[in-house]
């Protein structure tokens, strides 16, 4: 059974840069795909960036230039950078994945994000 652990969640200030970190267990091989939803205090879950094995990158339409998804198959890790943190940009952050593409989706429990002077 695959499990995902994020860390790297935090408090910073406006335009500031935070980095998340996902690790996978419980695979022997590459899952199909990784990546980070949020959702903030009275939204509903959106798409920040996913990223497959074979090199997809998929960012959400809320998210600017600032993000960058990365990963190490061989690993099953996922980073996600963000640069010029905005307040819009305070969420719940949870990372995803699918061990194939038709597999039920997996969810971390989510790391708090607060971007606040």
């Amino acid at each position: 059974q695959v499990q995902l652990v994020e860390s790297g969640g935090g408090l910073v200030q406006p335009g500031g840069s935070l980095t998340l970190s996902c690790a996978a267990s419980g695979s022997n091989s590459p899952l199909y795909v990784m990546g980070w939803y949020r959702q903030a205090p009275g939204k509903q879950r959106e798409v920040v960036a996913t990223l497959s094995t074979g090199g997809h990158t998929n960012y959400g339409d809320s998210v600017k230039g600032g993000f960058t998804i990365s990963r190490v198959n061989a690993q099953n890790t996922a980073t996600l950078q963000m640069t010029s943190l905005e307040p819009e940009d305070t969420a719940v952050y949870f990372c995803y994945a699918r061990r194939t593409a038709l597999a039920s989706i997996v969810w971390g429990q989510g790391t708090l994000v607060t971007v606040s002077s």
